[in-house]
């Protein structure tokens, strides 16, 4: 199964996995898009199969089109489907945990691995690699907020990895509406993979050439 929803930004289209989390692509046009996702088969199942899942996803099938923003122009997805106010059980929850988990595993190897110095935009755009590294880390603590895990500025890898912990077990948890936060679990899961998978792409791709 490989469905599909489509946010529609102004100006660009994000084509976003419903069972893959942070599997996403933005581009200029429904087809455009849904062709960008379909290209990232094969790096996106580098990340499926470190959380110990097979991924032959099929062809997209586009079971929703919503409204986005300008956000979605900016590059990234804020519209929620119908789908992420589904309940959720313990199985299938545990499952987009792993795939979060193996997105912050290879992010982390990447960025170990990876110049100071990235490969800039041609306008000479784009932050280097410490800076990409804080703004992902900075930015999970503020999405954890979201479902109910705030912890303090971090002042260690230690402090990092205890709210990824914190994280992981709360997104873990089976949820049926109405239960209330301020992001349901499955689309708090897919953003926070998206950024983690997004960042880690562009390290991967500037480093190169």
């Amino acid at each position: 199964m490989n469905r599909v929803y489509l946010e529609f930004g102004p100006k660009k289209v994000f084509a976003c996995s419903l069972d893959w989390p942070g599997w996403c692509r933005v581009a200029k046009g429904e087809q455009p898009a849904v062709d960008l996702l379909t290209d990232y088969v094969p790096r996106y199942r580098v990340i499926a199969e470190r959380a110990g899942l097979t991924f032959e996803p099929g062809p997209p099938e586009i079971v929703e089109r919503l409204p986005g923003g300008t956000s979605t122009d900016f590059g990234a997805p804020e519209a929620r489907p119908e789908a992420d106010h589904e309940p959720l059980d313990a199985e299938r929850a545990g499952r987009d945990v792993a795939v979060l988990r193996a997105a912050w595993e290879l992010f982390d190897e990447v960025v170990a691995v990876s110049p100071e110095e990235l490969r800039k935009g041609p306008r000479g755009g784009g932050r280097d690699l410490t800076k990409i590294y804080h703004h992902v880390v900075d930015a999970e603590r503020s999405y954890a907020r979201k479902v109910g895990v705030r912890h303090k500025p971090y002042t260690s890898r230690q402090d990092r990895d205890a709210m990824r912990d914190e994280l992981a077990e709360v997104l873990s948890r089976p949820w049926e509406p109405p239960a209330v936060t301020a992001w349901p679990p499955r689309y708090a899961v897919r953003k926070l993979a998206w950024h983690v998978i997004d960042h880690l792409w562009e390290i991967e791709d500037r480093r190169e050439g």
